[in-house]
């Protein structure tokens, strides 16, 4: 449905596996589906291109593509992904359509079913095949068309589904990386200050604040004001593993900071630091984290504060123009669903 469509899109930050690819290149054509289903629910080219991470020109050719098929666009998400991958790179297909691919075809139901007896291999079934059918697909070829049908019969929104976050749930801070500034009146020094970053994943709303330090009591400071902000408590709090958070880093059994501790018993949370190597535990943080170097770092960078709070009011004016440009964003894709 098109609203679940766009809660699935907007929830997750399109929380897809990101990759860099190069304009021109082929794509996995699950993701070419993705960029189709965006387009015919009336998002921008480029907008498709920042929710998938992919280069925009290569969105632009995809859906020239899809637009010069005699097929609709609704008919062209029903292919096949070896079928639709022909249609969209006629000129080197990977799977061929014609007698060899209607053969193989006819048999993938088989095929499956043979999968899941035991001792079954795809090389015992790919023997068998080119038995009966001699000018049919080679070993290597076999297995990879047999792979992509395995692939293509995943919803396309699978990747989506399984990264939904509850709203309210879960609250993701860190600190970004790089510091502000401001400038001490009384002795021209120049102060260099931390940023608390937090996310709510479910809906992306972001929150700032800078702090003087990552020191325990700075910390909890910021985590107070970015609660206040909410004006409400998470049920679980996923923190990196910063010494105000985290005392020992293990796998299975972390020692969380005894004042962070206190604080979650206080307000009702749980503290559930993320994985040590599992980016993706924390990875909408961190793309909140991208998001403020570009729309507050960014946009402050010749301005001059002199007093923390002076620079503080600065970065909430930025951030509550990001969620006024989140909110419109959400309202006018909701409406071109409609």
């Amino acid at each position: 449905m098109p609203f679940t469509y766009f809660l699935l899109v907007f929830s997750v930050h399109i929380h897809i596996e990101k990759t860099k690819v190069m304009a021109g290149k082929e794509k996995d054509m699950s993701k070419v589906k993705q960029m189709l289903r965006l387009h015919h629910n009336g998002v921008s080219n480029r907008q498709i291109a920042k929710d998938l991470s992919v280069n925009k020109e290569t969105v632009n050719r995809y859906v020239k593509l899809a637009k010069l098929d005699e097929l609709s666009i609704t008919d062209l998400l029903k292919l096949d992904d070896p079928v639709l991958q022909h249609r969209m790179n006629g000129g080197s297909p990977s799977y061929p359509e014609g007698e060899r691919f209607d053969d193989f075809k006819k048999k993938l139901s088989y095929f499956e079913d043979e999968m899941k007896r035991p001792h079954v291999t795809l090389k015992l079934l790919w023997e068998e095949y080119i038995a009966e059918h001699p000018k049919g697909y080679g070993l290597t070829q076999f297995r990879y068309h047999y792979r992509q049908h395995t692939k293509a019969k995943r919803p396309v929104s699978s990747s989506l589904l399984k990264d939904l976050y509850t709203p309210g749930e879960k609250l993701m801070i860190d600190y970004a990386g790089d510091r502000l500034e401001y400038v001490d009146r009384e002795t021209g020094e120049i102060v260099k200050v931390q940023v608390f970053v937090a996310c709510m994943p479910a809906t992306d709303y972001g929150f700032a604040i800078a702090v003087r330090s990552q020191r325990s009591e700075d910390f909890i400071h910021a985590l107070a004001m970015c609660l206040g902000s909410l004006g409400g408590v998470p049920k679980i709090v996923v923190s990196d593993n910063l010494k105000a958070a985290v005392v020992k880093t293990d796998p299975h059994e972390p020692k969380i900071n005894r004042i962070l501790e206190d604080m979650a018993n206080h307000y009702g949370f749980v503290v559930i630091p993320a994985r040590s190597g599992k980016p993706k535990d924390k990875s909408l943080v961190e793309n909140q984290v991208k998001i403020v170097y570009n729309r507050v770092y960014a946009q402050l960078r010749n301005q001059k504060f002199y007093s923390l709070e002076e620079l503080n009011k600065a970065i909430g004016r930025r951030c509550r123009h990001i969620t006024v440009s989140v909110c419109s964003n959400i309202l006018t894709r909701a409406k071109s669903s409609l």
